[in-house]
């Protein structure tokens, strides 16, 4: 099986990088003059995933415009968060509630996602897939990590993430979701983590992990280092 719908955050506001993101949405900075957003997009379409999702709030005309422009080749829908800001939690629920399907792979397009993640995200896939599961996380360990300031979320173990004392593994922005996990959830400003943590305490939070080197917009020093990477 296959996921069909893909979901990509595209709402917040970047504070950790103003003054630039007091402008241009997060998701449109350029690195290597490519937009992170186009980045995401492609490496989806090369999934073979035709449906994709984003959510907005933050300046989201420039968005909209950059979509209307690019013409990709995908079915993209907006979905806007509304009148306030709904955080990772509920913009996802908000997206899933626009949507017939029961699984989504949802990417944060703050990673610089390229084509060498297509086998590691086939694998998660397959791997979702053949374990029955409702969730899973695409993690790394945090030596790979082009930001050597950010500190791990999570110990992997038998594809089961905890939160023990050694937390060598980052959550890097690529995570698949089944519907039910928002069964008691209302459309609100909630944070996925919400959702983590509940599963953690049933031990049921799945990892799978990436072996390539991890490049994110962390905030603005690491942003002007990769600008032109």
């Amino acid at each position: 099986m296959k996921i069909k719908t893909a979901l990509i955050l595209c709402a917040g506001y970047g504070k950790r990088l103003n003054p630039i993101t007091l402008s241009t949405p997060k998701p449109l900075l350029k690195v290597n003059n490519v937009t992170m957003l186009e980045n995401c997009i492609n490496m989806i379409l090369s999934l073979g995933i035709k449906k994709i999702i984003l959510n907005t709030f933050h300046l989201s005309e420039q968005i909209k415009n950059f979509l209307n422009d690019k013409k990709f080749s995908a079915d993209i829908r907006i979905v806007e968060d509304g009148t306030e800001i709904l955080n990772t939690g509920g913009g996802i629920l908000n997206m899933i509630s626009n949507s017939q399907d029961d699984d989504y792979l949802v990417f944060n397009p703050d990673t610089l996602w390229k084509e060498n993640y297509i086998n590691e995200i086939n694998q998660l896939q397959n791997f979702y897939y053949s374990n029955q599961l409702s969730n899973i996380l695409l993690v790394t360990n945090k030596n790979l990590s082009y930001d050597k300031n950010l500190k791990g979320d999570f110990q992997l173990k038998d594809n089961l993430l905890s939160k023990n004392l050694n937390k060598d593994f980052i959550y890097i922005g690529c995570q698949i979701l089944n519907k039910n996990l928002f069964k008691k959830y209302k459309v609100y400003n909630f944070s996925i983590s919400e959702v983590w943590n509940e599963l953690l305490n049933k031990k049921q939070l799945n990892g799978f992990e990436s072996f390539n080197k991890f490049y994110h917009l962390t905030n603005l020093e690491i942003f002007k280092k990769l600008k032109d990477f």
